[in-house]
């Protein structure tokens, strides 16, 4: 993995990995190492800048996932930052183990930062293994598949494929085909209208071209200190105006 620096605005990314391991850079001084079952938390807030590597020694293979989380309006001008939590709080069961990833499942609580009502935890299931997993029904929700075969709530999932599930749930019935991994994810709809371009969350286009210029003339965004090579250059903008987006098309 090798991704210069390069800028966000307006989200957290939420790095999460069941294989290998990231080198984090960014542009507040943070060098940390990611590994499996570490929770890598980068709030951009108004403006950061990262870059993401795999170390010079590093596995085979790199398994995981990068969830991007839109800020609130009431938060996205928030000051960057960038958490690592090596321990997570587990909920767990007869073949299930739950690590809270953000928020809270079944009482147990993330200590990353949040900016909205949401949760995300990893389940880790042995086959045969049969739960009904609580949830909260003003959340909508849905379960990304990471290895293994899942019955989720009658549904096959296999490794790759997301399953919506909506809202009105309080509990998940789930069902283990084989030792299978799952990323729940959850929150309360996000109702605002947004614009999101390349690494930019914002409202309008207008505040995205600004922050592709602020990018390009080196303003606002920082310097990522220690990457061996050039910061990414950004994308030419689309012809058509970028106009926001919500939920409902």
């Amino acid at each position: 993995m090798q991704v210069p620096p390069h800028p966000h605005m307006g989200l957290q990314t939420v790095s999460w990995l069941h294989e290998g391991e990231v080198l984090h850079r960014d542009s507040l001084g943070s060098l940390q190492a990611v590994r499996p079952y570490e929770l890598g938390l980068m709030t951009s807030g108004r403006a950061i800048s990262h870059s993401e590597e795999s170390p010079r020694e590093h596995a085979r293979l790199l398994h995981g996932a990068q969830l991007w989380v839109a800020l609130p309006d009431a938060h996205r001008h928030t000051a960057p930052a960038f958490e690592h939590h090596p321990e997570l709080p587990e909920v767990t069961a007869g073949g299930l183990r739950a690590r809270v990833v953000l928020g809270t499942l079944d009482g147990a609580t993330s200590p990353g930062t949040i900016y909205s009502a949401l949760a995300g935890a990893d389940l880790a299931l042995r086959e045969g293994a049969a739960h009904r997993l609580p949830l909260e029904p003003g959340f909508e929700y849905a379960v990304l598949s990471m290895t293994g075969s899942v019955d989720v709530d009658g549904v096959r999932v296999e490794p790759g494929s997301i399953l919506y599930l909506g809202c009105g749930r309080r509990e998940l019935p789930l069902l283990a085909r084989t030792d299978a991994a799952l990323l729940l994810l959850g929150g309360e709809p996000f109702e605002e209208q947004l614009v999101m371009w390349w690494n930019f969350v914002g409202r309008s286009g207008d505040e995205i071209a600004q922050a592709r210029k602020d990018w390009e003339e080196g303003v606002r965004f920082g310097e990522v200190h220690g990457y061996d090579g050039a910061r990414l250059r950004a994308p030419a903008l689309p012809a058509l105006p970028l106009k926001p987006r919500g939920r409902t098309r």
